[in-house]
């Protein structure tokens, strides 16, 4: 269960970081 959320956790952060180079005008 605890892997299921890092992996949650892990994909969110892979995705906000791809969005902020993709559109950095809104960092």
């Amino acid at each position: 269960m605890e892997n299921v959320i890092l992996g949650i956790i892990s994909t969110a952060l892979c995705g906000y970081l791809l969005y902020a180079m993709l559109r950095p005008e809104k960092f």
